[in-house]
Order: C-alpha cells, then sequence, then structure tokens
C-alpha cells in the first residue's frame, strides 16, 4: 500500500525539479538576451534626433489665469517653463531600447526629455481637476484633451475627461460617444501598463 505513495512523491519531486529548471534556463536566458542587446546599445553611435515627435505647448489656447490659488498658480508656472523646452513621449521604452534607436551618447538628452513630459502630464492632470472642481468644465475640458492629445497613460486624465463628456458638458448622446470613442485609438496606442485599465474604463463608458 506504501509504495504507489512513494512512487507518485518520487514522480511529483522528479517533476518539480524539471519544472524549477526549465523556469532558471528562462530566466538564465532573458537575462543574457537582456545583457547582449545592453552591450549592443552602449556601442550604438548617436543619431539625429530631428524625428522625435516633439510637443509644442499650445500657450495661446490654454486657459491660463481662470483661477486665483497657489496651486494653479504653480501648476501653470511650470507648464509654461516647459514650453521652452523639448518635451517628448518616451513612455514605455527603457533606456536600452532608446540608446539602441538613437545611440548611447544621446541618453541623458532623451532621459530630460521624457522627465519633461512626464511634469507635463502630471502638471496637466492636476490643473485639469483643479478646473474642475472650481466647475469651470470647458477649460477643464481643453487642458485635459489637449493631456490626451500628447499620448497621456495617466488613467485619472481619462476618468475625468469621460466624466465631463458624460455628465458636465452639454452635449447629446451622439456627441457623447462619438467624444469617447475618439479616446479609443488614442488608448490603443499606449505602451504602458495602464493601457488596459484605460481601454476598459472607455469601453465601459460608452
Amino acid at each position: 500500500m506504501k509504495m504507489p505513495f512513494f512512487t507518485s512523491f518520487i514522480l511529483l519531486v522528479l517533476i518539480t525539479q524539471i519544472a524549477i529548471r526549465r523556469t532558471s534556463y528562462k530566466i538564465e536566458s532573458k537575462e543574457a538576451d537582456f545583457w547582449e542587446k545592453e552591450r549592443k546599445a552602449n556601442f550604438t553611435r548617436k543619431k539625429p534626433l530631428d524625428n522625435l515627435n516633439y510637443i509644442k505647448i499650445p500657450l495661446d489656447s490654454l486657459p491660463f489665469g481662470k483661477l486665483d490659488d497657489d496651486e494653479s498658480r504653480y501648476c501653470e508656472k511650470v507648464i509654461r517653463s516647459l514650453a521652452d523646452q523639448k518635451v517628448v513621449n518616451l513612455t514605455g521604452f527603457t533606456n536600452t531600447d532608446l540608446k539602441l534607436e538613437y545611440g548611447a551618447p544621446n541618453i541623458t538628452e532623451l532621459t530630460k526629455y521624457d522627465q519633461n513630459y512626464t511634469t507635463l502630464v502630471t502638471n496637466l492632470q492636476k490643473w485639469g481637476k483643479l478646473l474642475y472642481d472650481a466647475e469651470l468644465y470647458n477649460e477643464a475640458t481643453t487642458v485635459l484633451e489637449f493631456a490626451t492629445d500628447t499620448g497621456t497613460d495617466v488613467t485619472a486624465t481619462y476618468k475625468l475627461l469621460t466624466d465631463l463628456y458624460q455628465n458636465k458638458l452639454t452635449l447629446s448622446d451622439s456627441e457623447k460617444k462619438e467624444k469617447i470613442s475618439a479616446l479609443l485609438p488614442v488608448a490603443e496606442e499606449l505602451r504602458s501598463l495602464s493601457k488596459d485599465q484605460i481601454k476598459r474604463l472607455l469601453t465601459e463608458s460608452l
């Protein structure tokens, strides 16, 4: 009676060991691939950055000066300051990817451009929420739509903009659907972990 149990136990141990070895091999293989890719990236020569999708901040069309509080003024100041800097949405690209594409010597500049972008969309979301809370719905919409135009992956921006379309603006049902549907291609192009969450949010709002 004990032999079948003992045999089953031995088989289970062997299967577990095989699974562990396979997992270890896959991990080691992925690590080797990563370091080989990183090695190539570090030797990639500097390339022109002319083809980057630089973001132009539309200072003339954004609703500056509508609120008179410290937080709003700070958001506005930051956004104005970024208008004179290079801003590029590089969300979802690793440093290795960027070095392979544009050359290792450009990584410092590219990191700065990406940090500028993160600062931009973070402050657009904050500013849009402040305008929303002040019941300046059209102004909030303008700010948040600009954020989505840049390809932001801030889930709260899409959530707030969807609420504006559905509940705060004088839109017909067809206009609401059209506005929300127009955000789906933007969400589809996202390269971040929030992509599926944003797509689900938009789909459920239709």
